[in-house]
């Protein structure tokens, strides 16, 4: 069930993409940032040449308890700023990671908010949810205390570097001799951990991908008596991703033992060549104690390169990830070839299909053949075998994937001229699978119009014959229904979704099969509803209710993509054998369930 890793874009360009816009919006705070990193780290670095004074006139016998207790005053008055500096400027910098954070998510939900299906298709909520989580999490350190911890190692060693050659040239290239040592160890070193790295994440995104199908359709699960085998698949998910983690903790554990290694080999290094050098004269002991205590103020920092290095690898690969996803673009955006003008859309749009065809993604066998329509004010059927191609074309009418150029046209401009929302504010939709949140009742049918009073939000439930259900709540509108509409029956739901739709007031309204859990005498009795108040605007409807379908101006019969035929209820039962099928034994049916109910 793993994925293999995507290939990572280049860190480069990942950064220039991304971060340099939010670089240059907090410039004043990364200023203030950098200035408080050179001051504390000039003050830190002044404390040796204290002790170097101290130490020198303490050998020389010029020093007294007086200038002792000056420098130690002065010590510990660079040991308080140098503490309110890196309090200072490791604030704002780990508030600029918060920033960077929260920037990055609202641009994550604002790109995949405008996507169309085959971008959802690609990227499962799983997947989404990881990025939004945990490599966001992973660039917030590592633009946090990771860039910190690698700010102020940088700035620490030069200076630190550049007062110990001020001491002793010879003895500051005989510290640095194990440096080599480092530098190439973490370089080999990060590029296997932005590897490994790269395969914990992805393992993250099918974890969580696992849960949140679970807990979605966990009522299934347990009518079906699979809770053992989803946990077992989900405990083998967890045991691929600990394995990856412990892959990755093996060369993350390496990077600090060997900055601690390389540190103790210098520090030995200059003990010895240090101290013959004072034997020798050629520098003083107080040279040498400051020359140590640099060594050491170094030797901190470069402990820690290990621990930064790996929150920067992280932070960049999830960096990278983040990118491919937002690389990647809407199949239907693409296809646009907007105009400068502004387009103005007639109050009732005409749809018109020309020999329209579509496949989707991946597969070869055309889900839709040569589609020839035109849809107008009015109610349109459409009907047909299970997998005739009926939600297809829903889908399409509604933008979700692309098409050729200029086989549809809305209000008579090819859709690949329209921006889309300009589409989907003209059109309201409901499917059989209806979505609902936990809010309350008028909150899941004013979604569309948030701002609606309750006045017209009643009027859209007697509409779509769900109002009565609504004031039998304990609370009436005000009733939580409970997440994904727990507590309601299938047919509440699709009701549910009819009323929100019908409070949005749109021109085109497109019901897929939304009234398939009604009961018959319900479902005529919202659509007899639905037709009064469409006529004037465009109604489609797909159904396998064939009496359903008598109350439209047209019917369309699709049979394995293609238009099997057309016309009206009357000219279908006369010409056409399916439909006359359908009709008999769906009249054979409900003729037997009234005879039931009679007994």
């Amino acid at each position: 069930m793993s994925r293999k890793p995507e290939p990572t874009a280049g860190a480069a360009g990942v950064l220039t993409a991304l971060l340099c816009p939010l670089f240059r919006r907090f410039r004043r705070r990364l200023l203030f940032v950098v200035l408080a990193l050179l001051a504390s780290d000039l003050l830190h670095l002044s404390l040796p040449r204290y002790l170097k004074t101290g130490v020198d006139e303490l050998t020389q016998g010029i020093a007294d308890q007086q200038r002792l207790l000056m420098l130690a005053l002065y010590m510990t008055l660079t040991a308080v700023a140098v503490g309110l500096l890196r309090y200072v400027w490791r604030t704002l910098l780990v508030g600029f990671s918060r920033h960077l954070e929260t920037a990055l998510r609202d641009q994550l939900i604002a790109h995949v908010l405008g996507m169309d299906q085959t971008y959802l298709d690609r990227h499962p909520p799983g997947e989404i949810m990881a990025h939004a989580s945990n490599d966001l999490s992973a660039v917030q350190l590592a633009f946090g205390m990771g860039l910190a911890a690698a700010i102020d190692v940088g700035v620490m060693a030069a200076i630190a570097v550049f007062f110990m050659l001020h001491i002793s040239p010879p003895l500051t290239v005989i510290a640095a001799l194990p440096l080599p040592l480092l530098a190439f160890s973490t370089f080999f070193l990060s590029r296997e951990l932005h590897r490994r790295f790269e395969r914990v994440q992805s393992q993250f995104s099918l974890l969580t991908e696992s849960a949140r199908n679970t807990l979605i359709s966990i009522r299934l699960i347990k009518s079906c008596t699979r809770e053992e085998q989803q946990i077992r698949e989900f405990g083998q998910l967890g045991q691929e991703y600990v394995s990856s983690n412990i892959r990755a903790a093996m060369v993350h554990g390496l990077l600090m033992p060997l900055a601690m290694l390389t540190g103790s080999l210098g520090t030995l290094l200059v003990l010895y060549s240090g101290g013959g050098m004072v034997i020798r004269q050629e520098i003083t002991l107080g040279d040498f104690v400051a020359f140590i205590t640099y060594f050491a103020m170094l030797s901190l920092p470069l402990a820690t390169v290990g621990w930064s290095t790996s929150l920067i690898r992280r932070g960049l690969t999830s960096l990278a990830r983040i990118s491919r996803l937002l690389e990647a673009g809407s199949a239907v955006n693409a296809s646009l070839r907007t105009t400068t003008q502004p387009v103005i859309l007639q109050s009732r749009p005409h749809i018109s299909l020309r020999r329209l065809s579509f496949s989707y993604p991946g597969t070869i066998t055309p889900a839709l053949r040569d589609i020839d329509l035109e849809i107008g004010p009015g109610v349109f059927g459409i009907t047909g075998r299970t997998g005739s191609g009926k939600s297809t074309l829903c889908r399409l009418l509604l933008r979700q994937y692309p098409v050729a150029d200029g086989s549809y046209l809305f209000a008579g401009h090819d859709v690949n001229q329209l921006d889309t929302a300009l589409i989907w504010r003209h059109v309201s939709w409901v499917d059989r699978n209806t979505a609902l949140f936990s809010g309350t009742a008028a909150e899941n049918i004013s979604l569309a119009k948030p701002d609606a009073p309750l006045e017209e939000i009643m009027a859209a439930a007697k509409l779509a014959a769900v109002h009565d259900e609504i004031m039998a709540m304990p609370e009436g509108y005000q009733t939580r229904i409970g997440e994904k509409g727990l507590r309601l029956s299938g047919g509440q739901k699709q009701r549910f979704a009819i009323a929100r739709a019908l409070l949005a007031d749109r021109p085109i309204l497109i019901l897929d099969d939304a009234l398939s859990a009604l009961d018959a005498e319900t479902a005529t009795a919202v659509f007899a509803r639905l037709c009064a108040r469409q006529r004037s605007r465009t109604l489609l409807v797909v159904s396998h209710h064939v009496q359903l379908l008598a109350h439209a101006d047209h019917i369309l019969l699709l049979d394995q993509g293609s238009v099997a035929a057309q016309g009206s209820h009357a000219l279908l039962m006369a010409r056409n054998v399916y439909y006359q099928d359908a009709a008999r034994r769906q009249q054979g049916k409900e003729d037997a369930d009234a005879r039931i109910r009679l007994f």
